[in-house]
């Protein structure tokens, strides 16, 4: 069994320059073939509300909330809730955002991307309001954050031990920066907190060259996220079709499946389906043992 925990689809291509088949390029047909291809059964469609003028896609939570009405045994929702780029980000009223989306469109979780710098958000009064809210909600939280992040979502995920905290991309480091070795440790240091867990996506944009699959450098920084993690805090994730540029869908799969030789079966079978499978069964994080008779946790 296979799933993506990290994939996005649009109604029109977001990112400028403009390509040729803007209305077909990440389209959810487009995502559900390569699945098809690649032996995928259910992906977390991680929505971006991103693109300006004929880019924009504002409607991206009622598209992948369409999209999953149509093919509920493939698709789960990841609302996407004041992320960066929207000018409510950050703003009052986070928590009742969230309450709203998940009671209109019956999401999974949601995702929430800052910027890089720390601007203390998530201690406040109204970032722990939204996390207690998601929390209550039986959400899964898919996070996009820099190490800079990582102190203040240890204090989040002691305030909320049942909320699953999914990092984007492994943790947002990169081998390339000068505080590569500081923000391993703050990443690492984070794997005390049980319902932390990271995502195995987005090798193109940890290595220091995009472009270089199979990503050296970018899996030594796996190895080492996963001598701290373990395969059932880990999911893997194909990054589709943002990573286009980069490498193919097969590629993002066979840079942990082909690539990774410190791997043991049993560990490709928790990274690549069982750890993610069961978080969106129970929505709690995959450590934390669930009482046996407990009914799966329903969408809101």
């Amino acid at each position: 069994m296979i799933l993506d925990s990290h994939c996005h689809a649009w109604r029109r291509w977001p990112y400028d320059p403009l390509v040729p088949d803007p209305a077909s390029r990440g389209s959810v047909e487009q995502l559900l073939y390569e699945m098809d291809a690649n032996g995928v059964e259910k992906a977390a469609l991680v929505c971006a509300r991103i693109g300006t003028g004929s880019c924009a896609n504002d409607d991206n939570n009622d598209y992948a909330a369409e999209a999953a009405a149509r093919h509920p045994d493939r698709l789960v929702v990841i609302a996407d809730i004041d992320c960066s780029w929207r000018p409510e980000h950050h703003t009052p009223g986070a928590a009742r955002r969230l309450r709203e989306t998940a009671e209109r469109l019956g999401i999974a979780g949601f995702t929430h991307y800052v910027h890089p710098g720390n601007d203390g958000w998530f201690t406040s009064e109204e970032g722990m309001g939204f996390f207690a809210a998601a929390a209550e909600l039986n959400l899964i939280a898919s996070l996009a954050l820099s190490p800079a992040w990582q102190r203040d979502l240890r204090q989040v995920a002691r305030a909320f031990p049942t909320l699953p905290i999914l990092v984007h991309h492994l943790g947002g480091l990169s081998p390339a920066r000068p505080s590569y070795a500081d923000d391993l440790a703050e990443t690492i240091a984070s794997a005390a907190q049980p319902n932390i867990l990271i995502k195995v996506s987005g090798f193109h944009y940890v290595s220091a060259r995009g472009w270089d699959f199979p990503y050296a450098d970018a899996r030594e920084t796996f190895r080492q996220l996963f001598q701290a993690y373990g395969p059932d805090r880990m999911c893997w994730g194909s990054d589709f079709p943002a990573a286009r540029a980069f490498l193919t869908y097969t590629q993002s799969l066979e840079v942990v499946r082909s690539h990774c030789d410190f791997l043991q079966p049993h560990d490709l079978d928790q990274l690549l389906g069982d750890t993610l499978a069961r978080v969106l069964a129970t929505r709690r994080p995959a450590t934390i043992a669930v009482p046996e008779g407990t009914p799966p946790c329903q969408s809101p």
